[in-house]
C-alpha cells in the first residue's frame, strides 16, 4: 500500500525537480527558487526558500552525504549551496551561459556535471570548484543525465531521442540512437552494479516523449566495447513520461508522467505495482529517499506529494483530497485552488498566515469561506463588526493582493514570458518568433546570449517587435478577473 503524507504546496509555479538526502528533501521550480524541508516532518528549514537564481530553476541534487546541494537554471548557472546553512558554497557559470537543464552529482561526489541547451555538458571538479571538461555532445539540448553507480561514467539524453555513455573526460564509450524517438526526458541509474567474473552490470532506466520508461542492461567485458541491451519497456501511463528514478534497493522504478501520474514498477520483472493519481496537471518531477520508504512527486500543478510505501501513517493514494496532510501549505496566492473553491478553514488559516488572527472569530462566525472573501470591500468589512480603521485596511490590502496574485497564476500559458514565467506587461516578439516580457529578452541579449532562450538557435537579429495585440488580449483579460 501506498500513503500520501504530505502535500507542499509554497512552490508559485511549476516545480521541476525533487531531489532526497538522507534526512532532506528539496524541491525546485520555475518561480527562481529551491526549498528545503526536513524529510522527517516536512516541515521547511529556515533558510529556505533559496534565491540564487535569476530565472526558472531546472534541477536540484545532493551530494551523497547530503551536505552539499547542488542547482541548475536557465540563467547559465550552477549554485552549490551548504544544505544546513543554505549559504553559498560557489556559483559557477557555464561556459557561453548556456541556459542549463539539468545537474548530477556523481556518487563519490568526485564530480558533477550540468547540461546546457546548446547541447554541451560541463564536467566540474567538486572538491576545487573548477571546471574539468566541457564538450558538445550533442547537436540537439541535452535535459538529461545520470552518473554511474561506480561514478566512472555518466549517461546523457537528448531532445533528438539519443543515449550516450561517456567516460569522466566525455570521452563516447556507446552511443543509443533513438532510444525514445521523440526525445528523451529522464534518465537514471540503479544505485547498485554486479560483476560476474570480467563483465560488470548495470541497469539505467530512461523515458520520453514516446511514453515509454525503458530499463536497459548496460555491460562491458573486460576490454572490449560497452553494450546496452533493453530488459524492459513499459507502457502503463498514456501520455509522455517525464521523470524516472530508482528506489535505494533497485529493486522499485517510479516515473512520472503528463498524465497526471505516478507509476511504480518492479524493476526486475517490469511488472506495475501502483498508479498515483493525486496530482491535477502534469507530474514533472519524482525522487525516492536513500534511507525511507518515501517518494516524492512533483507537477505543473505548483505542489509536491509526499508518499510512503508500506503500511506507514497517512491516508491510501485513493483517499479523497479532504483527508490529505498538506504539511507547509501556504494558502496566500500558493494553493492550486482558486479562491472562489476555498472553504471557511482555508479562509481562516489564510487570516493566520496574514497575520490577522484576530479576524478568526469574526470570519468564523459569519462562515465566510473563498467566494465571500473575494467580494469583501469596506462596506462589507464594516458590516462584518471590523471597528478598526488599520485592521480594515490592512485586510482589504491582503485580499487585493491575493485575488492579484491568483489572477496572475492562473493566467494562460501564452500570456507568460518563457523566461521568467511572470504574467508580461510589455511583450515583444523577438527574432525567433517568440514573445517576451522586454525587460526579460533584452537583459537576456544584454548578457551575450546570441540564441533563442526557446529554440536554442541563433537569433538573426536582436530587434524587438512589440506585440501590441498580446498586450490587449492580457489586458482584457486582466480586467475580467
Amino acid at each position: 500500500m501506498v500513503s500520501i503524507v504530505a502535500t507542499l504546496g509554497h512552490h508559485t509555479d511549476e516545480v521541476s525537480c525533487c531531489s532526497f538526502s538522507p534526512s532532506l528533501l528539496a524541491t525546485s521550480s520555475g518561480d527562481k527558487t529551491i526549498r528545503v524541508y526536513s524529510a522527517s516532518d516536512f516541515t521547511e528549514l529556515p533558510f529556505s526558500p533559496l534565491t540564487g537564481h535569476g530565472y526558472g530553476v531546472h534541477g536540484c541534487c545532493f551530494s551523497s552525504c547530503g551536505s552539499v546541494l547542488l542547482s541548475c537554471s536557465t540563467d547559465g548557472c550552477a549554485i552549490l549551496w551548504s544544505s544546513e546553512t543554505g549559504e553559498v558554497v560557489a556559483t559557477l557559470k557555464h561556459p557561453d551561459r548556456s541556459p542549463l537543464r539539468f545537474c548530477a552529482f556523481a556518487p563519490d561526489s568526485s564530480f558533477f556535471v550540468t547540461g546546457a541547451s546548446d547541447g554541451t555538458v560541463a564536467l566540474w571538479d567538486y572538491s576545487c570548484k573548477t571546471l574539468h571538461r566541457c564538450s558538445a555532445v550533442s547537436e540537439a539540448s541535452v535535459v538529461a543525465c545520470s552518473f554511474s553507480p561506480c561514478s566512472q561514467m555518466f549517461v546523457s539524453g537528448c531532445t533528438h531521442g539519443d543515449l550516450r555513455l561517456w567516460d569522466t573526460d566525455i570521452n563516447l564509450l556507446h552511443a543509443e540512437k533513438n532510444a525514445h524517438d521523440l526525445g528523451v526526458a529522464s534518465c537514471s541509474f540503479a544505485p547498485q552494479f554486479h560483476v560476474d567474473g570480467s563483465c560488470a552490470e548495470f541497469r539505467l532506466a530512461s523515458c520520453g516523449q514516446d511514453s515509454q520508461l525503458k530499463i536497459w542492461i548496460v555491460s562491458q567485458h573486460e576490454g572490449a566495447a560497452y553494450v546496452m541491451r533493453l530488459l524492459h519497456t513499459l507502457t502503463s501511463q498514456s501520455a509522455p513520461v517525464l521523470s524516472c528514478a530508482f528506489s535505494s534497493d533497485g529493486e522499485l522504478v517510479v516515473s512520472g508522467s503528463m498524465d497526471k501520474t505516478v507509476a511504480i514498477y518492479d524493476a526486475n520483472s517490469g511488472t506495475l505495482r501502483d498508479t498515483l493519481k493525486q496530482h491535477d496537471r502534469y507530474v514533472t518531477a519524482v525522487a525516492l529517499s536513500p534511507t525511507m520508504p518515501l517518494i516524492a512527486s512533483g507537477s505543473t500543478d505548483r505542489t509536491v506529494n509526499v508518499w510512503r510505501m508500506g503500511d506507514g501513517v497517512g491516508t491510501t493514494a485513493a483517499a479523497s483530497r479532504e483527508t490529505v496532510c498538506q504539511v507547509g501549505r501556504k494558502l496566500p496566492g500558493h494553493s492550486r485552488l482558486l479562491l472562489s473553491d476555498w472553504s471557511e478553514e482555508d479562509v481562516r488559516t489564510w487570516l493566520c498566515e496574514e497575520g490577522l488572527q484576530e479576524l478568526v472569530s469574526i470570519f468564523k462566525a459569519n462562515n465566510i469561506d473563498g467566494v465571500e472573501l473575494s467580494q469583501l470591500n469596506k462596506e462589507t468589512a464594516a458590516e462584518l463588526g471590523i471597528e478598526s480603521v488599520g485592521l480594515r485596511g490592512r485586510l482589504l490590502r491582503r485580499v487585493e493582493a491575493l485575488k492579484k496574485e491568483q489572477s496572475c497564476s492562473d493566467a494562460p500559458d501564452e500570456f507568460l514570458c518563457p523566461i521568467t514565467r511572470e504574467l508580461m506587461k510589455d511583450p515583444v516578439i523577438a527574432a525567433d518568433g517568440y514573445s517576451y516580457e522586454r525587460v526579460s529578452i533584452e537583459t537576456w541579449i544584454r548578457g551575450k546570449n546570441t540564441s533563442s532562450p526557446m529554440t536554442n538557435l541563433p537569433l538573426r537579429t536582436t530587434f524587438l517587435t512589440p506585440n501590441r495585440a498580446l498586450k490587449m488580449a492580457i489586458i482584457r483579460w486582466r480586467s475580467n478577473q
